[in-house]
């Protein structure tokens, strides 16, 4: 624990009186992880000779979306989608298929009873490369030192493939699901597109209610936890709202030799340390409150006693969340950065116009009404126009006491046997965030672990994959669908 906290936490235990301090030993002499009964998964076997070739294949088609559709080659989307027959033969003996909007592909595998089936999601498009960045050829699929190369190897083709490569080999054994499951795929998640939208509005109109939902989101990661040591199945039961905001300020322009006043480029400047200095609040989400109360209690002594006592610690954890930023301030509030600028087309010039662009990410907790509120308020200046140029909501927060998200649970445990399991807010935005509508059980979870340094490449250069976690995806992909 660094000097930071242990001062902090210090400072507020000093001003305490005897019964405080009484109340606050037992609370964290409490705070202990409940009792595990022990675990005897059923052993998946991985042809991994068969798998490394499917998933290098899959990599090497180059389905790059972009905002510009132009630049985009419908050819390599084309291409995979007519080698999936023969990747994954037995998927299309037993299930249908329904094509939407071109890209998205709905799989139904039909179950031996009615009931409320599972949908497993996956996008196969993935984001631009600079391929002067990489080391290797970023669409080469090639094994390299226990390494599969690849745009997409994360994000997300390892579940597109998790999907397909697990259900075909249950289906060759002979494997037939309780209830139907469908397999839901969209080829433009990278830049919103309208794949997932169609996919749910089918669902809407056929009735069906999924018993689960799972899609992206979530890993097993270590040392993402402030005092846990141990790798955590972080599982996402809901994720923040997104907007993008424009903040603008005009003037007469003007020549730089005589400047006037509080310029558009000043009156910018200053609204966004106003923004800097003074954040939107700490706000206690149901899916952070549920993971602090599940991850805290296996933290070390002096953080385990912070999370057995936010009532009385919640300033000292502000105060950590403001100073590092980061993932864990990301999970506590609305966090608001700034991502574009505009000025002046010449050195020599007064910008007529100025613009800063903003992206917001919105805590469970707060909305996009919120945000706007806050942002006028805090900049509190007539000259700067806010502008929201896209955004919404987040999504609601999905059950954790029912029969979908304890099946994905099992199959995360049994699949990493050290791992404590926990529901958390996804501060990325995914597909799965349409589907709030069909179902109060939506939830969000990558099939695979990984190191902090590996999740750095998604959406960067040098994206990869260890091969013991391409094999623990089609592990827990089998073990999630043996349940269905």
């Amino acid at each position: 624990m660094n000097k930071m906290v242990k001062k902090a936490l210090a400072g507020a235990i000093a001003t305490m009186g005897t019964g405080a301090l009484a109340g606050l030993a037992t609370r964290t002499v409490q705070f202990v992880p409940p009792k595990e009964e022990p675990r005897n998964p059923e052993p998946v076997t991985v042809d991994m000779d068969t798998l490394v070739d499917v998933f290098s294949r899959i990599i090497q088609c180059k389905t790059v979306s972009y905002y510009d559709h132009s630049l985009e080659d419908e050819s390599e989307f084309d291409k995979l989608v007519a080698m999936l027959p023969e990747l994954y033969p037995q998927v299309y003996k037993a299930c249908t298929l329904t094509r939407l909007d071109g890209r998205a592909l709905l799989y139904k595998w039909p179950g031996r009873e009615p009931g409320n089936p599972a949908v497993l999601m996956a996008h196969y498009d993935v984001v631009p490369v600079e391929e002067d960045e990489w080391d290797h050829d970023p669409f080469c699929g090639e094994v390299i030192d226990g390494v599969l190369w690849g745009r997409g190897c994360l994000d997300t083709k390892v579940t597109f493939n998790g999907v397909l490569f697990s259900a075909n080999v249950l289906i060759a054994e002979g494997f037939v699901p309780e209830h139907d499951v469908y397999f839901a795929f969209s080829g433009g998640e990278e830049v919103s597109g309208i794949g997932a939208v169609k996919i749910v509005d089918w669902f809407v109109e056929q009735g069906i209610e999924p018993e689960l939902v799972l899609d992206e989101g979530g890993a097993v990661v270590a040392d993402v936890f402030p005092g846990v040591t141990q790798p955590c199945g972080l599982i996402g039961i809901a994720e923040k709202g997104n907007m993008f905001v424009r903040l603008s300020a005009k003037s007469g322009g003007g020549h730089a030799s005589a400047p006037k006043p509080n310029s558009p480029i000043v009156a910018l400047s200053e609204a966004v340390d106003a923004i800097e200095t003074n954040p939107m609040p700490i706000k206690m989400s149901e899916p952070v409150s549920k993971m602090f109360d599940t991850l805290g209690r296996y933290a070390s002594p002096a953080y385990r006693m912070l999370f057995a006592n936010l009532d009385v610690f919640l300033p000292v954890l502000d105060l950590i969340c403001r100073k590092t930023g980061g993932n864990l301030n990301a999970l506590m509030r609305t966090t608001i950065a700034f991502t574009q600028m505009k000025g002046s087309a010449a050195p020599n010039v007064i910008p007529p116009t100025a613009e800063v662009v903003t992206n917001v990410r919105i805590n469970p907790e707060d909305t996009v009404d919120d945000v706007m509120a806050y942002l006028k308020d805090a900049i509190d200046d007539p000259q700067i126009t806010v502008e929201m140029l896209d955004g919404w909501n987040p999504s609601p927060v999905s059950r954790t006491d029912c029969e979908g998200y304890e099946r994905i649970a099992r199959a995360v445990a049994d699949t990493w046997t050290d791992c404590i399991v926990s529901p958390y807010v996804m501060v990325q935005y995914s597909d799965s965030r349409h589907y709030g509508k069909l179902s109060d059980r939506v939830y969000r979870f990558s099939a695979y672990d990984a190191t902090s340094e590996e999740l750095g490449t998604i959406h960067g250069n040098n994206e990869c994959i260890r091969l013991d976690a391409l094999r623990h995806s089609i592990e827990f992909y089998t073990r999630l669908m043996r349940q269905c």
